[in-house]
């Protein structure tokens, strides 16, 4: 049992059950390791070795023992030396994300002058900060220490890009690479790769590739490092650059099952299904790899791309039966979508019912959206809304949006004022939409009517001339997903007109290199409408659209969408 005192180890945040395009970080090196954190304390000092070791243990239990380790010696007439133990010491906190015990240790670090004065401990502190989701914080003490290192510096970069400020880490690394003679290594570069994989920032991915192998070509080979190469596939297949993530997969002279884990779902997020699942088979049967619980998440996300209803279910029957893999909630919410999306829903609810573990909000979630799009009754969609909402969730907000919308369809338009009210009532607000495009290294982006832009002008202007030439060419506005209010058309049509991803795909039909894609990240699921004129604008315009939604990858080209219109 864990001393009463100390909090278990946090759970492992689950992943959404559908693997999506915009997933979190890949496995990766710690961006301080111990032999980097921590000063190398006197042999003799076989108290402190015994601290270092369990805290290097990665094991919840002797993290534990750890802390209660440091504790006891520095209760004893003659403690270590401060400086030696309490690295360490943040380094069990940080393993445990124990907030409250790092909060005393850095308390005493300030008591005893050592932080942010002693680069080492100010170090473990940002580590602790990050790993226990307090980006800001670390990055308060970074701009406090007085003599950075490189550690100093990867922390504070990966402390940003591992909790989603991926933005913040880049321009973090800008500034590193400004104002310090500091030359990166590999942990700064594995760092900034998943930031730009983030933040959809292609051409800096490109760069920090180039800097990989310019600047660290030999340092130690790390052209086959495994956890460079896996972050790579992940860079390029999170910007849209699939065939560079296979060339790099192709390429690669090892690879790890987290290898083929980032390349199975990179196909399957690009609308490569096929590819996705062949590769699925030739892992298992030609190269003899077994599979674990993120490979079928990966694969069943394949088979629910492509409306894969069959090759689901056996995928499913596999992993239980042959690979005795105990489901989990994202498998579970794979099969549901897989189901729910292609009709079966009630084939669905009877997943849902022979569950182990209780449905979280995004399963009820996914079968409400089923309802609404499939027209699956009124009834049905609030049973399904009820149970959503009866499970705690942060995203409340989605579930009166998609209960809006089965209204809406419904012709229901005092239920749909009712659920707007409410939503007022509770404060509660729709999640805003915004996309973003690279441009020459810089990352724009755009919300729905923005007009911040210094562009905004010449942007509306080229977005004029784009509606002209679409409604030349027979378009009408599919109003189904604009506004859920029983408004005017034309009032409709507006609210359209100014979705962010078609301000990102003006400002980039006016600043894009000629024949080059134009690759937009957007935060939401993209709707019919601006899937439409996707399409309608690449085969118009003669250029290719690469859009990376909440789901999944849309590659528009010659009027034709990769997702085959299935998202």
């Amino acid at each position: 049992p864990y001393p009463p005192h100390l909090p278990p180890p946090s759970p492992c945040p689950t992943r959404p059950r559908r693997r999506s395009a915009n997933d979190g970080p890949l496995p990766r090196r710690h961006a301080a390791p111990h032999h980097l954190l921590s000063p190398q304390p006197p042999l003799s000092s076989s108290s402190v070795q015994l601290l270092r070791s369990l805290a290097r243990s990665r094991r919840a239990d002797l993290a534990h023992r750890a802390l209660l380790l440091f504790r006891s010696l520095h209760a004893s007439p003659s403690p270590p030396p401060p400086h030696f133990s309490l690295p360490a010491a943040l380094s069990a906190a940080s393993f445990l994300s124990a907030l409250p015990e790092g909060r005393q240790l850095h308390a005493l670090a300030a008591k005893l002058a050592l932080a942010p004065a002693h680069t080492v401990v100010a170090n473990s502190l940002l580590h602790l900060y990050a790993s226990c989701g307090l980006p800001d914080a670390a990055l308060a003490l970074f701009r406090l220490i007085p003599a950075k290192s490189l550690v100093s510096w990867n922390t504070a970069i990966d402390a940003l890009a591992s909790n989603g400020d991926h933005l913040g880490a880049l321009d973090l690394f800008r500034e590193m690479q400004r104002d310090t003679t500091l030359p990166p290594d590999a942990y700064t570069v594995q760092s900034v790769l998943g930031a730009c994989a983030g933040a959809g920032a292609l051409s800096l991915g490109v760069y920090a590739h180039a800097l990989l192998l310019r600047q660290l070509g030999g340092h130690g080979d790390v052209s086959r490092d495994v956890l460079i190469n896996n972050s790579l596939v992940d860079l390029y297949g999170k910007c849209g650059a699939v065939e560079l993530a296979r060339q790099v997969f192709d390429r690669m002279p090892e690879r790890d099952i987290t290898s083929w884990n980032v390349a199975i779902l990179t196909l399957a997020n690009h609308g490569c299904v096929r590819e996705s699942v062949e590769l699925f088979d030739r892992m298992t049967r030609a190269e003899n790899v077994v599979p674990n619980a993120i490979t079928f998440v990966a694969v069943l996300s394949a088979c629910n791309h492509g409306g894969m209803v069959e090759e689901g279910r056996r995928y499913f029957e596999m992993m239980v039966s042959e690979y005795r893999i105990r489901p989990r909630i994202e498998h579970y919410g794979c099969m549901v979508d897989i189901l729910a999306r292609a009709g079966f829903i009630e084939e669905a609810l009877d997943v849902v019912s022979g569950m182990n573990c209780r449905p979280d909000a995004i399963i009820w979630r996914s079968l409400l959206d089923a309802c609404s799009r499939q027209n699956a009754g009124v009834e049905l969609s609030e049973a399904m809304a009820k149970l959503a909402l009866d499970v705690p969730d942060d995203a409340v907000s989605g579930v009166y949006v998609l209960l809006s919308r089965v209204y809406a369809f419904a012709q229901k338009w005092n239920d749909v004022g009712m659920v707007r009210r409410l939503m007022s009532d509770e404060g509660l607000k729709k999640e805003p939409g915004f996309s973003s495009i690279e441009m020459d290294g810089l990352v724009h982006q755009f919300v729905a009517g923005d007009t911040s832009h210094p562009w905004s002008e010449e942007i509306y202007a080229k977005l004029d001339e784009i509606e002209q030439r679409l409604a030349s060419s027979g378009y009408k506005p599919d109003l189904s997903e604009a506004r859920m209010v029983a408004g005017m058309d034309h009032t409709k049509g507006a609210a359209l007109r100014l979705h962010s991803e078609r301000l990102a795909i003006s400002f980039g039909l006016l600043k894009a290199t000629p024949g080059a894609p134009i690759r937009i990240l957007k935060n939401l699921r993209v709707c019919k409408d601006c899937h439409t004129i996707s399409k309608l604008i690449s085969e118009l315009y003669g250029v290719e659209i690469i859009v990376r939604d909440r789901i999944r990858f849309h590659h528009f080209k010659d009027g034709a969408c990769s997702c085959k219109d299935y998202w």
